[in-house]
């Protein structure tokens, strides 16, 4: 009997994972939190009459020893051949690091353990995050897990200290490493649940278009790694299957990512019908950033703009080696921006989809 677990329930990436494992799976299962129960209740009964699978939930708390789990759900994990996704995380580019720490690094810690304790592990799925490189520039490699000077954030500090934890366990575990880009809605229909990431850029652009020319922020020739869902779930779902992908670390970056200045053009222009006029030194833009009243009006993080001028790339190779002949490949975020914007555009009053900013 198989069992495909996941954490990170009922969050956007989890519960698209859940529908499309279903589509092969029937065995699913769930770590919830207590505080999320009623929603992942809601998203499970949307699960079972879209694709007839009945999702199990099991109340947990990943920070807690034994991940707080039933013994029931103990006895039967172990039973069964399990397909361990752990996607629980603290994502936020403004968490306070205590709180990340506990959730990102503790929280895997603990889940390492877990799955120590099962005899039939089939794969353990780790979601990362391309940006454990923290500040290192320049091209970064897939098999490279390197401690950086420093970090942008504490979200980059503690998933890199996490995937330290699951990287150790390459030689005892079956384990795959996906690395993401930076996650925006899927590519076809713009769906998202929650405007982060490139939405700032557009809730920015939202609150200024009404000003005779929105500026370019800084000058830079960097380029900025965003990747629609749908490739991350496509991608993922097609690895944890494939054996060669076993003890491997996955860039699921874009290989052919647009300068950040054409990315901000394409969306003044999406949004406005005009292009960029002019140009705000960076230096003003995070000044402007540090003040709180800013922040909430733009609706934007500050931790954002530490992405304008990164000079970084993601070697793709063994993405590119380990998805050849799938026809899985990654959209043009260019030419499929059209439909990101539309939904944002019929969604942006959605209170529950934006951020708090802080």
């Amino acid at each position: 009997m198989k069992e495909i677990v996941f954490t990170g329930f009922p969050g956007f990436i989890a519960s698209r994972l859940m529908r499309r494992v279903a589509e092969q799976e029937t065995d699913l299962s769930a770590i919830v939190l207590k505080k999320e129960w009623e929603k992942a209740q809601r998203e499970a009964e949307a699960i079972l009459q879209e694709t007839g699978v009945q999702v199990r939930l099991i109340e947990g708390d990943i920070t807690e020893p034994g991940l707080a789990v039933s013994e029931d759900a103990k006895k039967r994990m172990a039973r069964n051949e399990v397909v361990f996704w752990h996607l629980a995380a603290v994502y936020d580019l403004a968490v306070p690091r205590d709180i990340a720490w506990k959730v990102n690094v503790e929280g895997t810690g603990k889940v390492n353990e877990f799955l120590k304790q099962l005899p039939k592990l089939e794969r353990y799925m780790y979601f990362s995050t391309a940006y454990v490189a923290g500040r290192r520039e320049g091209r970064l490699y897939e098999h490279e897990l390197i401690r950086p000077e420093s970090f942008k954030n504490h979200y980059e500090e503690t998933k890199f200290e996490a995937e330290l934890l699951v990287d150790s366990l390459k030689d005892e575990l079956p384990v795959t490493i996906i690395r993401p880009g930076i996650v925006r809605g899927h590519s076809v229909t713009g769906e998202t649940i929650k405007f982060d990431g490139p939405y700032f850029f557009l809730n920015m652009i939202d609150r200024l278009r009404q000003l005779p020319a929105i500026p370019y922020i800084g000058r830079s020739a960097e380029f900025l790694n965003v990747v629609p869902v749908d490739y991350i779930l496509d991608a993922s779902v097609y690895l944890s299957r494939l054996p060669e992908a076993e003890g491997e670390t996955v860039h699921l970056t874009d290989p052919a990512p647009h300068p950040i200045e054409e990315v901000y053009r394409a969306m003044v222009m999406g949004m406005t019908g005009r292009p960029p006029k002019g140009r705000i030194p960076k230096k003003f833009a995070q000044a402007g950033m540090n003040l709180r009243p800013v922040r909430q009006l733009l609706k934007v993080e500050k931790e954002t703009l530490d992405y304008f001028d990164w000079p970084a790339e993601f070697d793709t190779s063994n993405a590119g080696k380990l998805l050849a002949g799938s026809g899985i490949s990654c959209p043009d975020f260019i030419r499929t921006m059209p439909a990101m914007i539309s939904f944002y555009e019929a969604n942006k009053a959605d209170d529950s989809k934006h951020i708090p900013i802080t």
